[in-house]
Parts: structure tokens; sequence; C-alpha cells
């Protein structure tokens, strides 16, 4: 019987494809062929690889995940996953449709958009149910997920009714109930404690050290350095204009202002004299503790 699963031509070594599991070449899209939300992106994921994709709001990260999750297809260009081509012909069919999303899990930026059902043990079971595995399989897997995820106490809890960060740890746990072997994250640390930021970069590192591929769009740039070994920067023209390791990209301060990440601002330190005001380059989000002049 022919093999209809989505990379099932990609030849092996040992258990690692030799084939990209993500190709790109000059894909772009738009949103209701008028808004540009890609332009011309060519880029190469290899199986394995924790990349973390940086950009300002808007420049194209959730779209670039979206796209990789079969959920938006490309306006121009081409995709490929696990060395077959990744389009509307092949995901139309229930198969390969169940077989790609075993393999990919997307854990949106907004987790009201994930959960939908009456519990959160509902919730996380949904996928496992409705991708065919055997009831007692898949019962087991939401356990198991709900207690690596330290969420076991909220399997009966009305998902709207959460806290912002106990509904982004079911958001993930209804994807890694999958067990896919690509992990693709938009903004998984948004509304989280620093407990709970802490635990979802543990589980990135976990997941990582499984042979796992882990795809992460954030703005937060103090995380880059401990979920990624690659970083590709978007600019707010919707393109990629840079593809490096973490210490090359967050070193170049210039760079980060340039596509507004990072911003420089007037300040003086505690204790310091009137004429001490001058201005250094700074993260976006960081909180620095310095006396800022109001005007």
């Amino acid at each position: 019987m022919q093999q209809l699963a989505l990379g099932a031509n990609t030849e092996r070594l040992g258990n690692v494809p030799t084939s990209p599991i993500f190709e790109l070449k000059s894909v772009s899209y738009s949103y209701q062929d008028r808004f540009p939300a890609l332009v011309d992106v060519s880029v190469r994921i290899e199986a394995g690889q924790r990349v973390a994709v940086l950009g300002a709001n808007g420049s194209g990260k959730s779209t670039l995940l979206k796209v990789l999750d079969g959920l938006y297809i490309p306006t121009a260009g081409t995709i490929q996953a696990f060395g077959e081509p990744l389009t509307p012909e092949r995901l139309a069919d229930d198969r390969q449709n169940w077989a790609f999303r075993r393999r990919v899990g997307l854990v949106f930026q907004d987790p009201d958009v994930q959960l939908f059902s009456a519990t959160v043990w509902e919730d996380v079971a949904f996928g496992p149910l409705q991708l065919g595995l055997p009831r007692d399989e898949a019962l087991e897997r939401v356990r198991a997920t709900l207690e690596r995820l330290r969420i076991t106490h909220l399997a009966e809890r009305v998902p709207y009714g959460l806290s912002g960060g106990e509904k982004k740890k079911a958001a993930i746990a209804t994807v890694l109930v999958l067990n896919p072997e690509v992990l693709l994250l938009d903004e998984p640390t948004a509304a989280l404690d620093p407990r709970s930021e802490r635990a979802v970069v543990e589980l990135i590192e976990e997941w990582h050290s499984e042979s796992r591929t882990v795809i992460t769009a954030t703005h937060d740039l103090d995380l880059v350095a401990d979920i990624a070994d690659r970083v590709i920067v978007f600019s707010e023209g919707k393109t990629i204009v840079r593809d490096g390791t973490p210490e090359e990209v967050l070193a170049d301060q210039a760079f980060l202002e340039e596509h507004n990440l990072a911003h420089a601002h007037p300040h003086r330190h505690a204790g310091a004299d009137e004429d001490s005001l001058h201005a250094h380059p700074h993260l976006h989000h960081d909180l620095h503790g310095h006396e800022i002049p109001r005007a």
C-alpha cells in the first residue's frame, strides 16, 4: 500500500531525516490578497534545531508559524515539510492532514483561540481523540501531559475561568499531548509569572533534548539565549534580515535598535549627580531601576 503520510519519501539516517524539516523558497503571504504579512521569505530549518524568530510587532512572526503549521498557504513561493510539498491538496486529504498534525503542533499567542471545551481535560483530550488514537491511550496521554505541566488540578476547571498563565499552560498541554516532532510556540511566555516562564523555558530545553525541533516566535530578548541556538530576525518590512547565533544577534545593539527590538532612552543612575544624564541601548521589555526624567 502506498504511504500517504507527509515525509514518506524522506531518506533517513538513523532516526534523523536527511531532508530539512521545513524549506521555504521565496514565500510571501498577504491577508485578503491586499495586506502583505510575509515578503519573499526563504529559510531552511533542520531537524533538532531550536530557532527563535524575532521581530517587532506586525513583522510577520505569527504568520510564519501559521504557514509552517499549514494553516496559511503561501500566496507566492513554495514550502516543503519533511521533504514533501505542503499544499492545499495534501492537507485536504484526511489521512495526510492527520499525519502532518501528529508531527507539527502550534501553540497560539492567545490561548483563548485554543481552548473551547467545557473543561481543561476535554480540551487536552480533543486532539488525540480526533486524530484517532485508541481511547485508553488518548486518556493516558492527557493524564501524563497534565502531570508534566503540573496542571492536574485544573483538569475539571472551565477554561474561560482560568488566569492568563493557567490558560497558557492549558493551551500548551493541548499541543504537547500529541507528542509532535516539531513544536511551534507563539509568544509562549506572554502573561506568565516568573516561575511559570521558567517552567516554559525548561520545557523547551527538555523537548529539544529529545531531538525535537522547537521554533519560538518572541520579542522577549532575555529568553533567547536559553531557548535557541539560532535566531531569525524579521524586519518591519516582513522579510528576514538576519540569521545567526543568539550571541551574534544580541550583541549587535545598533541592529536591534534599527529593527525596533531595543531602544536607547535618557536616564541617570541612582545616586548620580544632576549632570550625569546619559543614554545607552536597552531592550524594550526591560525594567532597569533607572530614574527616567519626566518632561
